[in-house]
């Protein structure tokens, strides 16, 4: 299978309250790294050296700070298209978490509304 294929079965795969995942991605011919970075860039890939993998992804479903999984999937799927062939391994997966919102100074009656709300 692809990457981009891979990638989208692993996303399917996750419950619908998932936040982050983060993936690791090993190109096979090293001399098409510069390449392969070049075609991540696009999904805030991080160079990576842990034994053989060359790429850290983090990517958020509805909210966070990483790349959102249409853009990964793009990325990815440019990958593909360039011939430069992969691996991806899920490290860490976080789910059900909510956003932080600073509350200091609300009185409590805006805080219990709030979870309120959050809540439905």
């Amino acid at each position: 299978m692809s990457l981009a294929d891979d990638f989208q079965a692993i996303v399917d795969s996750l419950p619908d309250d998932w936040t982050d995942l983060e993936l690791d991605v090993r190109i096979f011919d090293e001399t098409r790294y510069v390449d392969a970075a070049v075609y991540l860039v696009t999904c805030n890939a991080q160079p990576y050296s842990r034994h053989d993998w060359h790429f850290r992804l983090n990517v958020a479903h509805r909210f966070g700070h990483a790349a959102s999984a249409s853009a990964t999937h793009a990325a990815l799927k440019l990958l593909d298209q360039a011939g430069i062939p992969g691996e991806l391994a899920v490290r860490q997966t976080r789910i059900g978490r909510a956003p932080a919102e600073p509350q200091w100074g609300r009185p409590e009656s805006f805080r219990k509304a709030r979870r309120r709300l959050l809540s439905q």
